[in-house]
Formats: structure tokens, C-alpha cells, sequence
């Protein structure tokens, strides 16, 4: 900071918290975005993770601030303390979780709708016409009806969360949400390698996790569909209300996908919501020569989906959809007579986002959507998944050239599960521990961030390919860091 700057107590104006010198705070604003753009030009070069040393967690420690700070400090302060230590995920070898890599269009949306600070809660603004153009651009790639509804939330575990209520709500009628369940025994299913949102959506919505029944998979990680439909038929028989199926699109661990078509053929048989987790894999829909592989989901009731991992929107930007309005808002829509609709005025708009999930105060995470679909296209954002699934192919298929590598369950889209096995017997929990140790190695050696989970038992080192930025040298690298880390720990 210049040290001819006046003090922080004296850039303010006197009322209100906007800056009494314009033109520095301009400044400075430039050269935050100069050196944001400079760092993500730079990501290949750098760590994909620095380990926060004991220093700047002792300063993100510090007592609540009363006093005003310049904001040239406060930035250098981000600079030292915040931007090193980052989780990663935009760096081209990050591979631990399926996080999105983000991009330069994403960040700049983010700032101008900071800049409008508008509440997407409800009214007639020009933010919701946008979320709503969202919305419907999103039913379109999904093969929904182009009248469905839906809400951008933070995340997939809400956006199935809401699924959850409005299956509750479609299946005991609007008067569960004033009387409850009134003992109504609800049950529903998913397969066991469905993610852990799931039971916690029926936690949160009343039902309990037990009534979420956990349906073996088949060889290739999906639902077996025969095994779900006799657990129908034997809650049934034992008094018990089915009432949901949650198809998987992209299972957490493997990123099987459960077959969409024969789960929505059963639920149109038994007259279930289909539901469909669509986490990730659902912006497969995106890629013509991926896209049959959910064949189906055209017919769920509601889809729950991210927008922050293969899309690359910056985090967060999750989305529920759900093919009939009324439902959706069924289960949401409450009045108050501090938030009565007109037919004109900035009351007008109705039905407003808040008829369609549980927040009021939401801000605009429709901007950063449209504006990177707008900017790359759907086609181009279809090609980076097909990108991500190839280069997938390309590490299994090395890791089954690799004596030392042991590929540990099939590769559907873009995850692949694999451990290194050196020659000789170890124990199982040795080799465990050993692949366990090969993937800190490489977080804390900053130049991959795989990921860990088991499979059938055994430890497997995951690699989940997402962002766009990454390559095929990058896979074919962290194999060759696995192998090399592996000989090392094992001599």
C-alpha cells in the first residue's frame, strides 16, 4: 500500500460503506482482476495443493475486526493467507473429486452479479427472467418438457433433497405439509452405490434413513432392477407405502450409470416418482456419443444435477428440475402477506423461485450459467466431456499394461478405480495402507490430487477426470507418479 495512503478510517464516505476515493478502489479492483487472470493462466505451473502452514491458520484465526481496514491490506492479506491454499480443483491434475475446473467467463459472471446483488427469491427482475431461461435451456438438454420447472440451488444434495419432498408431497397430497406424516409408512429406493445425500434427503424430509432401501448393483455398478422390484412387492405386502425410485446417473464411487430406461418402465408400472441423481453424469447428455447411455432420463419426474462440475460453472450452481410444475410447487408454495403477488409492479412475476424450493434469500447463480452456456456452447461443453471419458479410457487402459497396477472396477464415464500392487505378497492391510500413502505423497508433493475409496473391500486409489484443462499427458503422468511413488515407499 502507498504510504502516503490516507487511513483506512478515511477511505470511506461519511455515510453508507461506499468509498470516498472511487478511483483507488478502482484501481485496486483492476489489479485483482489482473491478477486473478494471471494466476489461472498460470495453474499448470504451480501446485495443485499447498498444505496451509501453521502461520496463516494462526492469522485466519484472529479476533473479529472493529476497526476499518484499507482495502489494500485486506486484499494483501487474500494474497498471503487465502489464494496458495486453495482446494485445487481448477489445476489440470487435480483428479481427486469430481470437482469442476471452473473457467475465466464464470469468474467474471460471478463478479457482475455480486456487482447487481439481486435476490432471486422472488419479484419481476430481469435476474429471474434469466434463471428462468436457465431453467428451460436445462430441461432441453434432458429431453424434459419444455414446461418443466426448477430452481438453481447450491448443490446436488439439496436439489435431491427437494426431489424427495415433492415425491412426499405428490404422493400424500398438500395436506402433508400442515398435518405431517400421520404415520404414513413411505419407503423408497436406490441402489447401494448411490451417493449419501440420498438417505440424509430422507432424514430431512421426515422420513428416517431407514426407509430408504439400498438395492444391490450388478457387475457393472448399477441397480439391479429385478432385486428393486421384488423389494416393492415385498413392502407392499408388509403394509408399507413405495413411493420413490432414485436412479443414478454417474455413481459416486465408480460412476456407473443405473439403466434409466428400465427403472422409469417400473415406476410407470407402479406408479413410483422417478427420481434421477444426476450429479455429474447427467451433462452426458451433452455429448452425442455419450448420450445413450442415459437413455430414460427424458422420462423422470424430477432430475437433481450440477452445474459446477462437467458444465464448469464456478462453485455453486446445482439445479432440481421436476417435469410437472404443480408438483414442484405443491410441496413449496406459501403465502404471506409481506410477500403478496401482483399482477404488476415489482410484486408481479408470479409464480417467483420460492414457490419451487425452500429459500427466500437466493442469490444470482443463474448469470454464471447462462453466461458460460452462452460463451462455449452446448456443443463444446459436450466435447469436454467426451474429453474427460477418453482420457478415463486412456489411464485404464495403462493401468492394465502395468504389472504393477491393478485396475478395481469397470470405467463407465470418467472415474477410474486402481491401486498399485508391487510383485510379492502383502497383506491386505499393508496394501491398503500403501496405496493410502502413495495418494498423501502426491497431495503433499503438490503435483497430483487423486482421491481414495474402496472397492469391494479394498482400498483403490480414484482418479475422477473433470476439468476441462486437463490432458492426456496429465493421466498418463499420474500413473507414472503412482508407479514411482509405490517403489519408493516399498523399498
Amino acid at each position: 500500500m502507498d504510504q502516503f495512503a490516507p487511513p483506512a478510517a478515511d477511505l470511506l464516505e461519511e455515510t453508507g460503506l461506499d468509498p470516498a476515493d472511487w478511483q483507488r478502489l478502482r484501481a485496486l479492483g483492476h489489479r485483482m482482476l489482473d491478477d486473478m487472470f494471471d494466476d489461472m493462466a498460470g495453474l499448470r505451473e504451480g501446485a495443485v495443493w499447498r498444505p496451509m502452514p501453521g502461520a496463516a491458520r494462526a492469522a485466519l484465526g484472529d479476533a473479529l475486526p472493529l476497526e476499518p481496514q484499507a482495502p489494500e491490506a485486506v486484499y494483501a492479506d487474500f494474497q498471503r493467507l487465502v489464494r496458495p491454499y486453495a482446494t485445487g480443483n481448477r489445476h489440470p491434475r487435480f483428479m481427486g473429486w469430481v470437482h469442476g475446473g471452473g473457467t475465466p467467463i464464470g469468474m467474471l459472471a460471478e463478479m457482475l452479479a455480486a456487482g447487481l446483488n439481486a435476490n432471486l427469491g422472488g419479484r419481476d427482475h430481469a435476474p429471474i427472467a434469466v434463471e428462468r431461461q436457465v431453467i428451460a435451456w436445462a430441461a432441453a438438454m434432458l429431453g424434459l418438457p419444455a414446461d418443466a420447472s426448477g430452481v438453481l440451488v447450491t448443490g446436488t444434495s439439496i436439489a435431491n433433497f427437494i426431489g424427495v419432498v415433492v415425491a412426499r408431497t405428490a404422493m400424500l397430497g398438500r395436506g402433508v405439509r400442515a398435518d405431517g406424516l400421520q404415520g404414513a409408512p413411505l419407503v423408497a429406493y436406490a441402489s447401494q452405490a448411490a451417493h449419501g445425500c440420498l438417505p440424509r434427503a430422507m432424514d430431512m424430509a421426515g422420513l428416517g434413513m431407514a426407509a430408504l432401501r439400498m438395492i444391490g448393483c450388478d457387475a457393472r455398478g448399477r441397480i439391479d432392477v429385478a432385486a428393486l422390484a421384488a423389494r416393492i412387492a415385498e413392502d407392499r405386502a408388509a403394509g408399507c407405502i413405495p413411493f420413490l425410485v432414485a436412479g443414478t446417473a454417474g455413481t459416486v464411487d465408480i460412476g456407473a450409470v443405473d439403466n434409466l430406461a428400465a427403472l422409469a418402465a417400473l415406476c410407470a408400472r407402479e406408479k413410483l416418482w422417478f427420481h434421477v441423481d444426476g450429479a455429474f453424469g447427467a451433462m452426458a447428455m451433452l455429448s452425442p456419443a455419450l448420450r445413450p447411455m442415459l437413455d430414460g432420463i427424458e422420462a423422470a419426474d424430477s432430475v437433481a444435477f450440477d452445474f459446477h462440475k462437467w458444465a464448469q460453472v464456478p462453485y455453486d450452481a446445482g439445479c432440481i428440475l421436476v417435469r410437472e410444475a404443480s408438483r414442484q410447487s405443491d410441496a413449496f408454495a406459501a403465502e404471506a402477506a409481506y410477500l403478496a403477488r401482483e399482477k404488476r409492479g415489482l410484486a408481479g412475476g408470479h409464480p417467483w423461485p420460492c414457490d419451487f424450493g425452500p429459500d427466500l434469500s437466493r442469490g444470482f447463480r443463474a448469470l454464471k450459467v447462462w453466461m458460460t452456456l452462452k460463451t462455449y456452447g452446448a456443443d463444446r461443453l459436450g466435447q469436454v466431456v467426451a474429453q474427460c471419458c477418453a482420457l478415463a479410457a486412456a489411464l485404464a487402459a495403462r493401468v492394465a499394461d502395468e504389472p504393477e497396477l491393478e485396475l478395481l472396477a469397470p470405467v463407465g464415464l470418467n472415474i477410474v478405480c486402481f491401486r498399485y500392487r508391487p510383485d510379492g505378497a502383502m497383506a491386505a492391510a499393508d496394501l491398503d495402507r500403501l496405496n493410502a500413502d502413495i495418494v498423501v505423497e502426491l497431495h503433499e508433493s503438490g503435483a497430483f490430487a487423486p482421491s481414495t475409496t474402496r472397492i469391494g473391500g479394498r482400498l483403490a486409489i480414484r482418479a475422477a477426470i473433470v476439468n476441462h484443462r486437463t490432458i492426456e499427458d496429465d493421466v498418463m503422468a499420474l500413473a507414472d507418479a503412482v508407479l514411482a511413488t509405490g517403489r519408493r515407499l516399498r523399498t
